[in-house]
Formats: C-alpha cells, sequence, structure tokens
C-alpha cells in the first residue's frame, strides 16, 4: 500500500510511531512532515497529504494533529479527498467500510499510543463493502465536483 504521512507540531511524534509501523508492515510510506516540535500550521499538512493522496489513485493518507479535527478538515477540502477523525478501532474500521475514507486523522492529545497503532491497523485492513454504502459515498462525492462517482 502506498501512504502519505503528514502532522503538526502536535502530532509528529505518534505520526513517527505509525509511519514505522506501516513501514513494518510492508507498506511505502512518503512522511511529508513536520518532524519537530517547532509551531506549524496543520492546514498546511491537510491539504499537503490531501492532495498527495488525491494525485496517487489507490493511496492512502495519515494525519495527526493534537485532536485530528483541524488537520482532518483541511485535507476533506482537496477534491476527491474523504478524511476521517477516528479515535479507536470501531471507529476506523466503520469510515473504510462504510465511507470509503482514504485519510485517516488521529489526535495525539487523544488517543494513545497503543490506541492510535490499533485504530491504523483496522483502518488499513478493513475493505470499503460497497452496497448501500455506496449509494451514500456517491451523495457524500456530488458534493465535490471532481471526484468520481
Amino acid at each position: 500500500m502506498k501512504w502519505f504521512a503528514g502532522a503538526d507540531h502536535a502530532g509528529y511524534e505518534l505520526k513517527d510511531v505509525l509511519v514505522a509501523v506501516l513501514r513494518e508492515l510492508g507498506d511505502e510510506v512518503q512522511d511529508l512532515g513536520t518532524n519537530s516540535g517547532d509551531s506549524v500550521d496543520y492546514p498546511d499538512f491537510g491539504t499537503k497529504v490531501g492532495r498527495a493522496v488525491a494525485d496517487n489513485a489507490g493511496s492512502y493518507g495519515l494525519l495527526v494533529c493534537g485532536t485530528g479535527i483541524g488537520i482532518a478538515m483541511a485535507a476533506g477540502k482537496v477534491p476527491g479527498i474523504r478524511a476521517a477523525t477516528v479515535t479507536n478501532e470501531f471507529t476506523a474500521r466503520a469510515t473504510r467500510s462504510h465511507n470509503d475514507a482514504n485519510v485517516i486523522a488521529m489526535g495525539q492529545r487523544v488517543i494513545g499510543f497503543g490506541v492510535a497503532e490499533a485504530a491504523l491497523r483496522a483502518f488499513r485492513d478493513t475493505p470499503f463493502e460497497g452496497g448501500r454504502h455506496e449509494r451514500r459515498v456517491r451523495k457524500i462525492n456530488t458534493l465535490d465536483p471532481k471526484a468520481e462517482g
């Protein structure tokens, strides 16, 4: 699997841990920063990851900030991106299987590192169910004129 990862200063430590997990699983990960506690703006990294995912069909995004909320909002403004902030395995699995999310976001100040790893693995390993959910994802995509279906 191909991933693009990004974080702000409040999430770079968790991002680094999760990037290592993905690489251990054999996935290709391009880390788009940030890589320190120096203050940066989360929208810059959310949109950078969103654009990379949108430009690379079949890829996924991993985002971390303090809460996972702002960075997901920024990524979600990129056409074709369905970013979801998750807090556990259940929400990670549900957003893949029901919403066909292509970007997972987490908050380092909200979620423990062990729970974050379990959520990432659930997101990674859960396919989109299609079926009744396909209609709903298409409705989401109609709000984005550049998204498919």
